[in-house]
């Protein structure tokens, strides 16, 4: 909601400054966005005299002039047709900001010769379209004068958030109500404001034909006929008070309405007589009727909106848009003007279902004041004759707005229970009969129409407390239990900060990336299960059913703007048909090592590194990594051969890792290898509790008192024996004694027969009561090199 300062003060006597005004806003609940002066975008432009003006030597379309803008004269090359000695316009001096591109005014030479400043349109400086001279100003303007203080421009604009409930702050009368009852001033009678007579303005005669056929969505809906308008352009006032609420004016008859809806609230639309046949009703609208609105767009209707119709055709969107069939235009001369009562809810769904949105809109769906039918019809037709000329008739009054009268019973002593701030019963009651509500003595407190919000005895505390000031409520610490509070995380919770932290002190960056992704992009990686019925976009349709898309987008278009190495991680969900899976992602692109002196050419990332990095994960989280297999099958979208999985017997996978396809990779616009992987969290068998019930206990460091040995053993296997299955039975010779065991080197090639390889191991052996003899060590050797042996694996000599 936008209004000027001026145009507050026409409702509120009061000498505050924007500032001043702006505070009081916030610190009663209306939240001020912004605030602007139009003035401060004029500085620079004076008002100035032409004193010459002669023919450019080099231009046929220019002249030179000589300008005084108050300063003495200086030299200034115009193109404008209408420039000539003795005109009064609006002159940019050096140094000024042109409003319409930015340009900033400077000493310049144009065909030669040298020009200082600028001669302003109408549209240069964003007052109106006219762009075919400059401005023209009258003979007595002063010269040298600011022009934002001659043309009364210095009228500074506050933006404010108009929250849904405050329907009554939706035009400037009811924001001026909240700021008196706030002590900033004094509200104005309404019939002063307008200068309307004790009685109403309506006319005599008969009133027009309108009326309601649909009591649901249309209770009530009031018509007024004026005769013999003229229409034309809107009077300044009018005219700067809609621009400062960011409205374009039209015509009188149009800015009129528009002008009402912004300062009472209280929207209003006028029709053309002449293009009506028959009378005005509001009833539901036929299946598949069309309109054009007043948008230029076709609105295909359905049988549950409200729309207002003549005897051939409909005409509006009931209390949201006019159509352009019945609109007024400067031929009109007969008018009727329409003022109605709209049901919010069949407002807002109308209006959700086609897609429109406007002012009226806004302010019905909210809920006008029922009981301001009567005056808005009157202020309407007082505004009209005023400016527009033309006799009025009868008030026709169809239907029954639902004005009913609602009290509450409240007790001042709520303030304190409620609010937490202690406001005296008086000051309560002044409060309160100040924003219009009235209070019997036993403290039944009657609601104004224009309060739809207002429900409850606690609404009222708001509205005290708000009056008095947010900021006034005392800051009171909730009451602290005795004792130590209990840890509230999960189990779930703690691994996954475990898994972060580890990540990130890897040297991964963390990423959050969205949980929909396009359907293409899920079918990349299998397709996704679960579909949004009503996405952000379409590019944000499917849940994701992998960590990965989201990171390799984000690993692209990292690699785009430069980076020469991506190491992402994210810890999300992944959504699959049973359940939503929690998951930890990675990806690692581009030079793992960049190239350097003592590196030589830049090493890049592979299946070992995402493998590494997988396995640290799943310790951090609490899986038994020396338990684990390396299989494949990872997926379609990795690369065979570079690729595996880490599981817990043949079914439990815990981890996938390795080389993204290149398919998939050039899916997501990524050159070179990319690695990845996905730790399943969800998978890892959980830790058994302790004694005392806690999984995450830990237990006495206690190191062994005698030093490990290590012995290194070499076998000839099968090529085609993957090294992890040969550790994992060396280590099983002896379980008791060894603790480790490391495949430290891979050679294949000369002594080694075709179809072997060799691998060396480190084994690790821990003596527990006592050092190891050699009787000990052979045993521990034997049992090695036969466990080796049922894989085919022969000890090298």
């Amino acid at each position: 909601m936008k209004f000027s300062l001026s145009w507050l003060k026409e409702h509120l006597e009061t000498s505050a400054t924007i500032q001043d005004v702006a505070d009081a806003c916030n610190r009663i609940g209306l939240e001020v966005e912004a605030i602007e002066n139009p003035a401060e975008r004029l500085r620079g432009f004076t008002v100035a005299k032409v004193l010459t003006a002669d023919r450019h030597p080099q231009a046929d379309k220019l002249q030179v002039l000589t300008v005084d803008a108050g300063q003495g004269p200086v030299q200034v090359v115009c193109g404008a047709p209408n420039a000539r000695a003795g005109l009064i316009g609006v002159f940019g001096l050096e140094g000024a900001v042109v409003p319409a591109n930015g340009m900033t005014l400077k000493k310049a030479a144009i065909r030669g010769v040298e020009s200082n400043g600028m001669m302003c349109s109408s549209r240069e400086l964003e007052l109106g379209d006219d762009h075919d001279g400059i401005i023209e100003l009258p003979a007595d303007a002063p010269v040298g004068t600011a022009f934002s203080d001659y043309a009364d421009l210095n009228d500074p604009v506050l933006d404010v958030a108009i929250t849904p409930n405050r329907q009554d702050c939706m035009g400037v009368r009811g924001i001026a109500r909240d700021l008196a009852a706030a002590g900033l001033g004094t509200l104005k009678p309404l019939a002063t404001v307008y200068r309307l007579p004790a009685q109403a303005q309506a006319g005599n005669g008969p009133g027009p034909d309108v009326g309601t056929d649909d009591p649901e969505g249309c209770p009530a809906f009031y018509g007024i006929e004026v005769r013999g308008v003229k229409n034309g352009t809107s009077p300044d006032w009018m005219i700067r008070h809609l621009k400062a609420a960011g409205q374009k004016p039209i015509s009188t008859l149009v800015d009129i309405t528009n002008f009402v809806m912004l300062d009472l609230g209280r929207p209003l639309h006028v029709y053309d007589k002449a293009k009506l046949q028959g009378g005005l009703r509001a009833r539901l609208a036929k299946p598949g009727e069309q309109v054009m609105a007043l948008n230029g767009k076709t609105y295909t209707l359905s049988g549950s909106m409200t729309v207002i119709a003549d005897d051939v055709q409909v005409h509006d969107i009931g209390g949201i848009m006019g159509g352009e069939d019945s609109g007024v235009s400067d031929d009109t001369t007969d008018v009727i003007i329409e003022c109605a009562y709209f049901t919010p809810e069949h407002i807002a769904r109308t209006g959700q279902a086609l897609g429109l949105t406007s002012d009226a809109r806004q302010r019905f769906e909210r809920g006008v004041d029922p009981a301001f039918l009567d005056d808005g019809i009157d202020i309407a037709t007082w505004l009209v004759t005023e400016h527009c000329g033309g006799t009025p008739s009868g008030v026709t009054r169809a239907g029954t707005p639902p004005a009913a009268e609602r009290t509450i019973a409240y007790d001042p002593e709520h303030c304190a229970r409620l609010g937490g701030i202690s406001v005296p019963a008086g000051r309560q009651q002044q409060i309160l009969e100040s924003l219009g509500f009235s209070v019997a003595d036993d403290w039944v407190v009657g609601i104004p129409t224009w309060r739809r919000d207002i429900d409850g005895g606690a609404d009222l505390v708001e509205e005290v407390v708000r009056m008095v000031g947010l900021d006034n409520v005392p800051s009171t610490p909730l009451p602290r239990a005795d004792g130590v509070a209990k840890p509230t995380a999960t189990p779930a919770q703690k691994i996954e900060r475990k898994v972060r932290r580890t990540a990130a002190a890897r040297g991964l960056n963390e990423a959050i990336t969205w949980s929909f992704l396009s359907e293409k992009e899920a079918a990349i990686l299998g397709g996704g299960l679960w579909s949004l019925e009503n996405p952000i976009s379409e590019d944000m349709k499917v849940m994701r059913p992998s960590m990965l898309p989201g990171l390799l987008s984000a690993a692209q278009r990292n690699m785009n703007r430069g980076a020469t190495t991506v190491r992402l991680f994210e810890v999300g969900r992944r959504y699959l048909a049973d359940a939503e899976r929690p998951t930890v992602g990675l990806v690692l692109a581009g030079d793992k090592i960049p190239r350097g002196w003592a590196s030589g050419k830049a090493q890049k990332f592979d299946a070992f590194d995402a493998k590494a990095e997988a396995l640290a994960l799943l310790e951090a989280a609490g899986a038994q990594v020396s338990n684990l297999q390396v299989m494949g099958e990872a997926g379609d979208h990795y690369h065979p051969g570079q690729s595996g999985t880490l599981r817990l017997g043949p079914k439990t996978i815990l981890a996938s890792f390795g080389s993204l396809h290149p398919d998939t990779a050039r899916a997501f616009d990524l050159d070179g290898p990319v690695m990845v992987a996905e730790v399943f969290l969800d998978a890892i068998p959980a830790k058994r509790a302790s004694k005392d019930g806690n999984a995450f206990m830990r237990t006495d460091y206690t190191p062994p008192a005698l030093q490990a040995v290590t012995r290194d053993f070499a076998f000839l296997v099968p090529a085609d024996l993957p090294s992890d299955t040969l550790v994992r039975a060396v280590r099983g010779a002896d379980k008791a004694h060894i603790t480790a065991v490391r495949l430290f080197d891979r050679f294949a090639g000369q002594g080694v027969p075709d179809g072997q390889v060799s691998l060396a191991i480190e084994v690790t052996l821990q003596p527990q009561d006592k050092s190891f003899a050699e009787p000990d060590l052979t045993a521990i050797s034997d049992a090695v090199v036969a466990a080796a042996a049922k894989l085919g694996a022969v000890l090298r000599g």
